[in-house]
Formats: C-alpha cells, sequence, structure tokens
C-alpha cells in the first residue's frame, strides 16, 4: 500500500481509527468508527466489507471488528509515522503543539520506510509524540500503557500528566495556557457532586476544569511517572 492514492490513504486511516477503538477497550463497532472518523454509517459499512475482504480486519461477536496481523502492520506503520512527524514539526521545526496534528496526518502516509528510520535517529528514536501518546513498536506489539484519565483521581493524589488524548487544537491552546501539559504536575483538591467540575492546584495556580477536560488528560502518580 503506497499511500499515494486518496483511496488507500482512505484505507491507512480506517485501519488507524480501528487500532485506537480497540486499545479504548469500547469494542470497534460500526457506529464508533462512523462517530470517530465524522462518517456516514453506511459508508463505514461498505468500507469494513472491503477491508474484510483485503484480509485487513475481521468480523468477531456483536458486530464489531478487529484487526488482522495484515491490518495491524498497516495501522502502526501510519501511528508510527503520524506520531514520528509530529516529534519533527515540534522538536526539529519548532512549531506549537497545537499546529501539527493536520500536518502530520498528510506527512503519515507520505514518508517512506527509509525517511522514518532518518527521522528516528535525528530525533534519538522518541518513544512519545508531542502530546504525550505512545509510539506503537515496530514489531507490532501494544506499547506499554500509561496513565489514568484524570477524571478518576481521588481527591488529594499528587499527579503528573503523561499525556493528553484529544488533538484538537482549541483543546491544547487551552491546556496550554493553562499550563497542562505532560511533564506538569498537580493535586486533586475536590470533586464537584454529579458530575460537576474539578479543582485542582498546578503551575499555574488553583482552578476548576470540567469533567470532560479532566477525562482528557492521561495522568499518573508523581513517583510512577518517568
Amino acid at each position: 500500500m503506497s499511500g499515494h492514492s486518496h483511496f488507500a490513504e482512505s484505507v491507512e486511516e480506517y485501519l488507524e481509527a480501528v487500532y485506537r477503538l480497540e486499545r479504548e477497550g469500547d469494542g470497534v463497532s460500526t457506529g464508533a468508527l462512523a462517530s470517530s472518523l465524522g462518517v456516514a454509517p453506511a459508508s463505514v459499512s461498505g468500507m469494513l466489507k472491503k477491508l474484510a475482504k483485503d484480509g485487513l480486519v475481521e468480523p468477531i461477536a456483536r458486530g464489531t471488528v478487529k484487526l488482522t496481523r495484515d491490518g495491524l502492520a498497516v495501522a502502526v506503520r501510519v501511528i508510527r509515522r503520524h506520531r514520528i512527524a509530529e516529534c519533527f514539526l515540534v522538536d526539529v521545526l519548532g512549531m506549537a503543539w497545537d499546529e501539527v496534528h493536520a500536518d502530520a496526518c498528510m506527512l503519515e502516509h507520505a514518508i517512506s520506510a527509509e525517511v522514518e528510520e532518518h527521522l528516528q535517529r535525528l530525533l534519538k528514536n522518541p518513544m512519545r509524540c508531542p502530546h504525550g501518546m505512545p509510539i506503537p513498536p515496530s514489531d507490532l506489539s501494544d506499547p506499554i500503557p500509561r496513565g489514568e484519565p484524570l477524571a478518576r483521581a481521588e481527591t488529594g493524589a499528587d499527579l503528573a500528566i503523561v499525556g493528553v488524548t484529544e488533538e484538537v487544537p482549541e483543546i491544547l491552546r487551552y491546556l496550554a495556557e493553562l499550563e497542562l501539559k505532560p511533564g506538569r504536575r498537580l493535586r486533586v483538591l475536590a470533586r464537584a457532586p454529579l458530575g460537576g467540575p474539578l479543582t485542582i492546584s498546578g503551575e499555574s495556580g488553583e482552578r476548576a476544569i470540567s469533567l470532560e477536560l479532566a477525562r482528557m488528560l492521561l495522568v499518573e502518580p508523581v513517583g510512577a511517572a518517568g
């Protein structure tokens, strides 16, 4: 799969989405894929039939699918190149972390294996992208998971941010303004009832953040974060 045609890029994007949804633990259904990719369920159904015919996904129970070994290889390749491209754009070109997702989406389909190797050496073999998300190993093994959503944290916990699951530029800019980026520390001061906000203290002081935003931040106890 060269990645030089619109259809090939679409296939890669579908496989990338299946990979992500598999690791979120909720199963890869037509509806979940449609929501993730912003397309109609009918379009997803048609593409999944094509991917199954090509041996890239296989159906499992209750209308869900999973990647085959061949599908996993494509998905890992695309995600690796996307996150390596983000590292290059931030660390070498000096772009802001909220500016790189769209460009990395284009580069992920164009980077060759040789260029990927050169980028890895240049960047000293990064393990995570600027948003703290893991760069999957090329041997197709799962990266070691890190962090739990801040929304699940207990009151009084001292935590380090290790990742941000959302790459919407507006959200990333807001998090940067709050100094809530990977590597920053915070403490959970209070949890409002009935799904209300969390009150935290961090490097920018004390503030309340929504539960929705807290779900996007992955954190670890300070002693566990590396």
